[in-house]
Formats: structure tokens, sequence, C-alpha cells
């Protein structure tokens, strides 16, 4: 899809990946509405983006989530495309990883991202877009992080579900699938910490990963394997 001109919401802009990804679209002429968990990042953002809505919300609540779309397209006048980069990290051996902390973790990475992308899709009209990040712990299910991989692989099925569902209508559905990236988010796990982890690709490498998957109509755009083909 353009970018330029286009109406765009970003969900997770106060995150590293979030806020570096909605300047990048500012700076490529999108009009965005930014939604983040961080007030005074938040406010940064913004200023740094320009013109658009902005409003403070909480992944793990998920009726505020439902309304983030519906905002954004009040606040933008219509509704092209919706990217999502919420989530949260959790490590730990499956026994000791308590239920709160697993129910915490499948909320933000997979409920809230459906929620959002589900109250968005009547909005988004034909040539629009609906994206969201997984990763590649949804493929290779590593040790010591179940909970956070089996909420990543829910999402990545919703996506691709949605994909089918909505390819009638001209929208599509773009799923993120990012390797380690080197940034600050597996240092604020809910639990446990991160095991040792090779080189990642930066913040930069990864906005232009989602920047590219957007203005070309990929599926899936995976880094760490291949892009894997066109809506």
């Amino acid at each position: 899809m353009e970018i330029r001109g286009a109406r765009m919401l970003v969900a997770g802009a106060t995150g590293d990946i979030g806020s570096a990804l909605a300047e990048r679209l500012a700076g490529l002429g999108a009009v965005t509405a930014l939604a983040g968990r961080d007030p005074d990042r938040l406010a940064g953002v913004r200023e740094r983006c320009g013109p658009g809505p902005s409003r403070t919300f909480d992944a793990y609540d998920l009726d505020g989530a439902e309304g983030t779309a519906a905002w954004a397209a009040r606040g933008l006048g219509r509704l092209d495309a919706v990217v999502v980069c919420v989530g949260v990290a959790a490590f730990g051996p499956v026994g000791e990883v308590g239920e709160a902390v697993a129910e915490h973790v499948m909320a933000v990475n997979a409920l809230a991202p459906m929620a959002i992308l589900r109250s968005a899709s009547p909005h988004v009209r034909s040539g629009g877009l609906l994206a969201a990040v997984t990763g590649t712990v949804a493929r290779s299910v590593p040790a010591g992080m179940a909970d956070y991989a089996a909420a990543k692989a829910a999402l990545a099925t919703w996506l691709a579900s949605a994909r089918r569902e909505l390819r009638r209508s001209g929208v599509g559905v773009l799923e993120i699938c990012l390797p380690h990236v080197d940034s600050g988010f597996a240092g604020r796990a809910v639990t446990g910490a991160a095991p040792a982890l090779p080189p990642g690709m930066t913040v930069t490498e990864a906005v232009d990963v989602i920047v590219a998957g957007v203005r070309t109509g990929a599926r899936v755009v995976d880094p760490a394997g291949s892009k894997r083909g066109t809506a």
C-alpha cells in the first residue's frame, strides 16, 4: 500500500519498535494515530510525528484495546492501516510460571492484538492493511518461553485465518515475524530472565522490514526466514 497520505494507527507506539515505526511512517508522509502505555514517551513520539491523535492504553485492558481502532478512525477521519506492536516477554520453566503471569502474557501478546485488529476490520476499506508483530518464537518453540511462544503462535494463527476471511474485501493482513531484536524488550519481562541471546537485528532494521512489508503487500515478513508471498 502507499504510505504517503495514509491514515494509520500504531498501537504500542511507546515501545522501542512501535515508537521508531511511528516516526518512520510519519516521515514517509503517513498521518498517524498513536496509542501506547507510557504517557510521557507518547507525548514525545507524538511531537516528533506531527499532527494526529494520541491516547494512552494498556494492552492488558482488553476493553480499552477493543475501542482503540474506532477512536483512531474518528480522530483520523478514516483508517487505512493498523500496525500492532504491543507485547511482553516471560521466561522460566513451565512449572514455575504462575497462572496470573500466564494469563497476562496471553492477554497482551495475543488477545489484545486480536481485539484491536478485530475491531479495526469494519473501518479499514479495500486496499488497507491490518498487521501485527509476532516472532520467530512462534515457530522455533524455545525452551523456557512456553507461554510467550504459545501466545505469539496463537496470534500468528489468528492472522492467517483473518487473512483468508478478509481477502475478498481487499484488506491485507500482514504477520511481522521478527527474530530477536536488540532493544530493551527482553529485559522488561514480567517474570524470569532472558537466556543468553546472540546479537539480534537492530530496531532500525526491524522497522525497515515492517515498512517493506507494508509497501509490498506481503502476507508474512520473516527476516530470519523468507518473505512468503503477497496478499
